[in-house]
């Protein structure tokens, strides 16, 4: 038989795990000023309008060095470092270019954001194919940068 101190010990332990496996994490209440999201949409438009210059340099500046994207091809993802990302947008060529995004959704906690945005790909003014993007940012020396980069591709746009 338990000795009266080992059942306090034990009914300590049971309460106190109890209310552990049943506590809310805070989480960072801080508002974000419709500025600051703004900015970090700017970040993924300005790797765009890169795109559309085919402007390594335009590109290159709104990413995180080291980060990488995800491009999901016949549901198949692709992985490519920034630095050939870059390259792969900004490929000469004679075909005008657009990439416009739609509703973006923005998630911002201190130094980390999240856009989820939908977007459709312009080629000589006729949409070519349409997705997501979702990108994953961080704030570096009051900049926001993209970390790493994802997106869908498929052609049923507007179906």
């Amino acid at each position: 038989m338990p000795s009266a101190r080992h059942l306090a010990l034990m009914i300590l332990a049971s309460a106190v795990t109890g209310c552990a496996s049943t506590a809310t994490p805070h989480l960072d209440s801080q508002t974000h000023s419709p500025e600051e999201k703004e900015e970090v949409i700017a970040a993924l438009q300005g790797v765009l309008d890169g795109l559309a210059a085919r402007d390594r340099n335009m590109i290159a500046a709104q990413l995180l060095p080291g980060g990488s994207a995800t491009l999901m091809r016949n549901g198949k993802p692709v992985q490519i470092a920034f630095d050939s990302f870059a390259e792969r947008l900004s490929a000469p060529g004679s075909d005008t270019r657009q990439e416009r995004i739609y509703d973006p959704v923005v998630h911002v906690d201190n130094n980390i954001a999240y856009i989820w945005t939908r977007f459709d790909f312009v080629i000589n003014g006729k949409i070519d194919h349409c997705g997501t993007d979702s990108a994953s940012l961080v704030k570096v020396d009051g900049r926001w940068l993209i970390a790493s980069l994802s997106d869908t591709s498929r052609t049923d746009c507007g179906k």
